[in-house]
């Protein structure tokens, strides 16, 4: 190679702007170099370095010959990073046309490994993926581990993971990126104990293979487990956690209110002295508001360095359930002072905001402007919103004609907000009503009823829907909580007989039942 092709080659791996590389195209015609293998390889790279495709094809087409097959490769990959996926697919196909008459232009490993990997992102040519994967075994390539990763990548896209086990298993090679697509495809299947297999067995891992394991645990809502991982990755030197991992155990945090690791998490975040990006702090604020230190939850908002939509629908959403509505609403004026526009989620926060803190009108008012000033057309979580603003308000028939209103079919969570707010405010009339819609959801509106109709001392009602229910098959999930002791989360469901210290709890809450009927007795002699 003369040393001006050297020259421009070298020229070409440390441009910095699209005005020098087409300078150097520029010289590339002038000097007539157009049919230089490593020269116009290393063109079509810049061009597609700089996002401009097109410019990198017209390199590509204008090749004075038959193209090399790395030159074709070049090309089929820098399409696998755009969203014109298809254009791979269709330099591949346009390839094998060629490649079948001369063989400068046959399909490799490196071609394979595009051409499946563009699969992967169409998500639509699962069946043109299969044929990719014959050729591949018929040609010799199923023993490239690279192929082979591209391979178990596209079938766990696809959710076949019969077939991405198959060629995991007949890999004579495999590396840390076989083992996280594997483990991916497990942890996205709701396949946890297959997943925790793989983990296990995996000779080395990263931070995304971490990151891939604690998150499938928050997906399942085993925030225990995933905090143990988390706590397992620290003891390993090899690997420090990247800014997924923790959003993913701060969100744990916030699920079981487990404040102490929370606070330990954003100690590690400011002495490690990661980058106050808005997951960060969104992912703070969400755990500080929901483990009850809405303060704490205000000072990262406060000290954020960039604030995008999450974020301040986190802060809004937190200081909405402390009951601060104006405060909530104080912020989102700012938000919209910033130009930034509400979504679905933000609004909810808002309108939750006006329910807590009973401001009805300004509630009303933002419910009603949704579409008009948002273009936002209210979903079940709003009108869910709307009636518990106005039952909260005892605006009982209005919440009820808002209900009947609504173009989407109640679900029973409205319904029971309803006939939760008839009992509050002593509407058997009203509840009587809405009972029947109730029935028909499977909801817990037996159970609300019977308390109702127990509020005023209705006992024959009250026995014959207990017994109504007993008849009944329950397939409900059962209620959850946690709670916090010693830095140790106890989780806790409805009728719950498996907890190792019960009959200490038992015998505490029959203790404490008993001291408050005696109080009750007590108050009413007074």
């Amino acid at each position: 190679m003369s040393q001006l092709k050297i020259r421009l080659c070298q020229l070409l791996k440390h441009v910095q702007s699209l005005n020098q590389i087409k300078q150097i195209h520029a010289q590339i015609i002038l000097q007539s170099l157009g049919g230089t293998n490593n020269l116009i390889g290393a063109l079509i790279q810049s061009y597609s370095a700089h996002k401009k495709l097109k410019s990198a094809r017209n390199v590509f087409n204008k090749y004075p010959t038959l193209q090399p097959t790395f030159l074709w490769n070049l090309l089929i990959q820098a399409y696998t990073k755009t969203p014109f996926t298809e254009q791979s697919l269709h330099l591949f196909k346009q390839m094998l046309l060629v490649g079948g008459c001369h063989s400068l232009a046959v399909p490799d490993d490196y071609t394979f490994t595009f051409a499946i990997t563009a699969c992967s992102r169409q998500r639509t040519v699962f069946s043109y993926g299969q044929n990719c994967h014959t050729m591949v075994v018929k040609l010799g390539y199923d023993s490239d581990v690279c192929v082979g990763n591209a391979l178990v990548s596209m079938y766990v896209v696809y959710s076949e993971m019969v077939y991405a086990r198959k060629v995991f298993d007949e890999m004579p090679q495999r590396d840390i990126i076989t083992w996280t697509s594997m483990l991916k495809g497990c942890v996205t299947g709701g396949k946890i104990l297959e997943a925790e297999q793989v983990f296990v067995e995996m000779p080395e891992r990263n931070e995304v293979s971490w990151a891939v394991m604690i998150a499938g645990y928050i997906g399942n809502k085993m925030y225990n487990d995933a905090l143990r991982c988390f706590n397992d990755m620290l003891d390993d030197d090899n690997v420090k956690p990247n800014e997924a991992i923790l959003v993913s155990v701060l969100s744990a945090c916030a699920h079981l209110g487990q404040i102490n690791q929370g606070e330990w998490i954003h100690f590690y975040i400011e002495k490690k002295r990661f980058p106050k990006s808005s997951n960060i702090s969104t992912a703070l604020i969400d755990m500080y508001a929901k483990c009850g230190k809405i303060d704490y939850a205000k000072q990262v908002f406060n000290g954020a360095g960039k604030r995008d939509l999450l974020t301040w629908t986190s802060m809004i959403s937190g200081l909405s359930m402390h009951g601060l509505g104006k405060e909530a609403l104080k912020v989102f004026d700012e938000m919209l002072k910033e130009g930034i526009k509400p979504d679905n989620i933000t609004l909810v926060g808002v309108l939750n905001a006006c329910s807590h803190s009973g401001q009805v009108n300004e509630g009303l008012s933002i419910f009603n402007s949704m579409e008009r000033e948002w273009g936002i057309s209210p979903k079940i979580e709003h009108f869910g919103c709307l009636v518990d603003l106005l039952s909260r308000a005892g605006r009982l028939e209005d919440a009820f004609k808002a209900v009947k209103t609504m173009q989407m079919e109640p679900d029973d969570v409205i319904w029971r907000a309803l006939l939760s707010a008839c009992r509050i405010h002593g509407n058997v009339g009203l509840a009587e009503r809405v009972i029947e819609h109730v029935k028909k959801t499977g909801g817990g509106g037996r159970l609300l009823l019977s308390n109702l109709h127990a509020s005023f001392g209705q006992w024959d009602n009250v026995r014959r829907i207990r017994e109504s229910k007993i008849h009944k098959e329950d397939d409900s999930t059962p209620g959850c909580s946690y709670i916090e002791i010693d830095s140790v989360v106890h989780e806790f469901l409805a009728a719950d007989k498996l907890h190792p210290r019960i009959r200490e709890i038992t015998r505490k809450l029959n203790e404490v039942m008993k001291r408050i009927s005696l109080d009750g007795d007590d108050m009413r002699t007074l």
